[in-house]
């Protein structure tokens, strides 16, 4: 740096920030910083991170240097909601089947797949299912059947690179029932096979005991409040719920929370 008013390193940094290597901007900061006030330093930064973030970079950086690194490269995010009734119907029928795919390093969400699916034992939902879930007949009738959405769910997970053996993903679900009881239960009752990447997951409830201490009874809303997150959408709307796991998971995950399998090989 042979301008000592530092402008010459300041447009440099200004113009080129998103293609100069990080050790660089290191090093060129450091050659700075005995030219420049404090206050100059630090707007250079700033324009920086603008620079950075305006190209796809800050925010990931900012992400992946904040926490540890994480088993897996993609959480799947999957929260069901079913038909439902006072007493309890049978067999339930899955009506709501939305997944988010997480990415590891930055915990933001990369991609998502939400479909509603037609029940066929029960086609007429309850009032109580509806009050609950908030689903309308109108949102099921005509969707596709489950064994129409599955076959969707492999294409979306074959595009998005998660079929792919060198690639570890797995499923986060807020406790066990969505892959332990209602996707295997109605796959059976149908006769239809259970891929097998639905055969392992992440029960968040178990996570959030191991990193907080506490088991949280009420599920989200407890989670939610324990870690001072705000309640994301509607209780009970599957897409609404993958979102607060999502947030619930990456505020774990900037605690230094490493996330690790809490099912039982099947």
């Amino acid at each position: 740096v042979s301008d000592a008013s530092g402008c010459s390193m300041i447009a440099l940094l200004h113009t080129g920030a998103a293609k100069f290597p990080q050790n660089l901007l290191s090093r060129a900061r450091q050659a700075v910083s005995p030219l420049l006030p404090a206050g100059v330093l630090k707007g250079i930064s700033s324009i920086v991170s603008r620079k950075l973030a305006s190209h796809g970079f800050g925010a990931s950086m900012a992400a992946m240097s904040s926490f540890p690194p994480q088993r897996y490269h993609y959480f799947l995010v999957l929260d069901f909601e079913a038909t439902c009734d006072k007493p309890q119907i049978h067999p339930q029928e899955i009506i709501e089947f939305p997944i988010l795919k997480l990415n590891g390093r930055t915990m933001e969400i990369e991609s998502t797949f939400h479909m509603y699916v037609q029940p066929v034992v029960h086609p007429q939902l309850t009032p109580f299912c509806t009050e609950l879930t908030g689903i309308i007949q109108g949102m099921v009738d005509g969707q596709p059947s489950l064994q129409q959405v599955l076959e969707r769910v492999d294409e979306w997970m074959a595009k998005e690179g998660l079929l792919d053996p060198s690639v570890k993903s797995i499923f986060v679900t807020c406790g066990d029932w969505d892959l332990k009881v209602m996707l295997p239960g109605q796959c059976q009752y149908l006769g239809l096979p259970v891929a097998d990447y639905f055969k392992q997951w992440i029960n968040l409830k178990k996570a959030y005991s191991f990193a907080m201490g506490s088991w949280p009874k009420n599920g989200l809303l407890d989670m939610n409040k324990g870690l001072n997150l705000q309640h994301i959408g509607r209780p009970h709307s599957g897409i609404d719920d993958c979102k607060n796991i999502a947030n619930i998971m990456k505020t774990l995950a900037h605690r230094g929370f490493i996330f690790k399998q809490t099912s039982k090989p099947f």
